[in-house]
């Protein structure tokens, strides 16, 4: 993973490492790599969904082991960058295909991430996931 520009940094160049930093975050869960996947995440790091809380040891463990994978991760529309010194709030719609064992589960969900710059780079502190609302079926 490269290093991005310090987080301090011009505001444009900050932008397009965040954006650098959500496109190869999702290349690494797509490539099922723990630690590729851990190297964006915080030692601490936590991701609310609507079955709970996991962990980050649990989420790399369940990579590691294969029980977990990911075959597809994509953005779509664009990526809101709120930031506010060495923190960003990322958050985007995204669509993926994660298997657990056999099962495959296909995903459209609203995705925030909380990103701190730590030292000249970006880790993920926190990454909330909400499943999109459908279009209602009027016909």
């Amino acid at each position: 993973m490269p290093d991005p520009p310090h987080p301090n940094g011009p505001i444009e160049d900050v932008r397009r490492e965040l954006e650098r930093f959500a496109d190869d975050w999702a290349a690494a869960i797509v490539s099922n790599d723990a630690d590729a996947i851990g190297a964006y995440m915080a030692e601490d790091w936590v991701m609310v969904s609507e079955t709970g809380i996991s962990t980050r040891d649990d989420f790399l463990a369940a990579v590691r082991s294969g029980t977990l994978t990911h075959s597809a991760m994509d953005r779509v529309g664009p990526l809101q960058i709120r930031r506010i010194g060495e923190v960003a709030v990322l958050t985007a719609r995204v669509t993926n295909t994660a298997h657990v064992g056999d099962q495959q589960f296909d995903a459209d969900e609203w995705t925030t991430d909380l990103v701190i710059g730590v030292g000249c780079h970006w880790v993920c502190l926190h990454s909330q996931i909400t499943p999109a609302a459908r279009e209602p079926d009027i016909g």
